[in-house]
């Protein structure tokens, strides 16, 4: 058998009953006013109190004739019985809010290339149906984003996938096609009729996914067909960061063709080829089903599944 503390022991045995009248006859001036105020009987008051008195082994009121009034226990006892009172109370009100408005918080984790207007409308629509709700995004490689959501370190990854888990489920967000490109100091660029065959040899940044065996793939595929030279010379799980070393010249990189659009009509960057049939990406909302999910996570991915099933594939495709 366990052997409990002294507090231990209290916690378990004392009747919150007992502390109801205990407050009750703090605020009174007797026994008999005290009573009345409860519907009780005069004797079965000062038994509870005298019941409460043996188990916490204090006398919590003097009463005597022309005398009734708290102990230094029982000042100490009635500032603590508030506070459990009030704990009591405000139950009533956050079971209420469980009922009626969705709170917790949300842990996004999702590669840095996901620009998707159906992520954004499902934010927006979140936002404005549970407002006490908060969530937080953190970008990361695909991989990383699905280790902390097999570990229920994170409420769902947006990212890429190369192998499927058995324990997580996948539901295809939006796909995305990927192009080579280079910056304004860059030899290739604003040429026309750049070939493949103009592309070999030149040095080229990439994404930490950027290989045969991890989630890019098919952009590793068509960096090897450009015949770029091997040597990688810089990379980073972070789109903004792989677009910033190819405008600032490092080599050729892949970009999503639809999140660079404006870059290109700015001239910022300089599109190189294949133009034709460039590699497809996937990208996924990804949860754990065995993770115990507060009703702000619950609500997050059922936006995000009820937009995916709601929009044609045809419309979730990003060129």
């Amino acid at each position: 058998m366990i052997s409990l503390t002294p507090p231990e022991r209290l916690a378990r045995e004392l009747d919150w009953n007992l502390l109801r009248t205990f407050l009750v006859l703090a605020d009174s001036r007797s026994v008999t006013e005290a009573a009345e105020r409860l519907s009780l009987k005069q004797p079965t008051v000062s038994s509870a109190l005298k019941r409460l008195e043996d188990r916490l082994g204090k006398r919590l009121i003097n009463r005597k004739p022309g005398r009734f009034e708290l102990t230094a226990a029982g000042r100490l006892l009635y500032d603590e019985a508030i506070d459990i009172h009030g704990a009591i109370l405000r139950l009533g009100t956050v079971i209420g809010d469980v009922e009626d408005e969705v709170s917790g918080h949300v842990r996004i984790v999702m590669a840095s290339h996901v620009v998707s207007p159906l992520f954004d409308e499902t934010l927006n629509r979140f936002h404005l149906d549970h407002p006490r709700a908060t969530l937080s995004i953190e970008v990361m490689a695909s991989r990383s984003a699905l280790t902390a959501v097999a570990a229920r370190r994170a409420s769902l990854a947006i990212c890429l996938v190369m192998d499927r888990s058995p324990q997580l489920e996948y539901r295809r967000l939006f796909r995305e096609y990927f192009g080579l490109f280079c910056g304004p100091t860059h030899p290739l660029y604003g040429r026309e009729g750049v070939t493949m065959a103009d592309l070999s040899g030149h040095s080229s940044v990439s994404f930490v996914t950027d290989q045969m065996d991890d989630a890019l793939r098919p952009v590793a595929e068509m960096r090897a067909e450009a015949q770029l030279d091997a040597r990688i010379v810089g990379t980073s799980p972070n789109l903004e960061e792989v677009r910033r070393m190819i405008i600032a010249g490092l080599g050729i990189g892949p970009l999503p063709l639809h999140v660079v659009r404006e870059d290109v009509e700015r001239g910022r960057l300089w599109r190189l080829p294949p133009y034709e049939a460039p590699p497809a990406i996937d990208v996924h909302v990804v949860w754990n089903p065995h993770a115990k999910q507060n009703r702000a996570e619950a609500a997050m991915l059922a936006g995000l599944t009820g937009v995916i099933a709601r929009t044609p594939m045809d419309d979730r495709i990003y060129s």
